[in-house]
């Protein structure tokens, strides 16, 4: 039965969280319905059924399918005939769910200090700037070796001051500096 792909119990719980998606669910368990349908026996306006419904979607309660000129939405049974117990577990790995934890953080960390790739400012905690000295550094090739000119044309890429990052970048051991060559690490 768990063979729901990509099943986020969190976003199910999200959407369970919410009056009228729960009874978007109790009026598509007595059938399938289109979008206007749902708003009529609710008494809510299309557009709001439609965000719902893309909410319950995006949490694959609800699948949808064309017919003739309507799209029909109709509940994803195998999801809601789960016991709790099921729709609970994680099959994952503590490694596997480490590593998305990591992984979302650092997608924070990027989102709050680059803007349109630019970097706003150098965090001063030393894990939020490990974690913006490791964007930077994806922008050398490793096996290559550049003048301290390049280096800080690059730098400059992202923001003014790349004299203090090209030391943190070394600082970090993200990259290495001989006789005035630089290398990534």
């Amino acid at each position: 039965m768990l063979g729901v792909i990509g099943l986020n119990s969190l976003e199910i719980f999200k959407c369970l969280a919410d009056k009228s998606r729960l009874r978007i669910i109790n009026s598509l368990m007595i059938e399938p319905m289109y979008v206007e349908l749902l708003a009529e026996r609710l008494g809510l306006s299309t557009s709001t059924v439609s965000f719902h419904l893309k909410k319950l979607m995006d949490a694959n309660l609800v699948s949808s399918k064309k017919e003739q000129y309507y799209t029909i939405y109709s509940l994803n049974e195998e999801i809601l005939t789960m016991n709790l117990k099921e729709l609970i577990k994680d099959n994952r790995n503590e490694e596997e769910i480490l590593a998305q934890r990591e992984e979302e953080y650092r997608e924070k960390v990027i989102r709050s200090y680059f803007k349109y790739n630019k970097l706003k400012t150098l965090p001063v905690q030393k894990k939020k700037k490990q974690i913006v000295l490791e964007k930077i550094v994806e922008c050398f090739e490793r096996d290559r070796t550049y003048t301290e000119k390049e280096v800080n044309l690059i730098i400059a890429d992202f923001h003014e001051d790349f004299c203090t990052i090209r030391r943190e970048l070394i600082g970090f051991n993200l990259m290495e500096r001989k006789d005035g060559i630089y290398k990534r690490i």
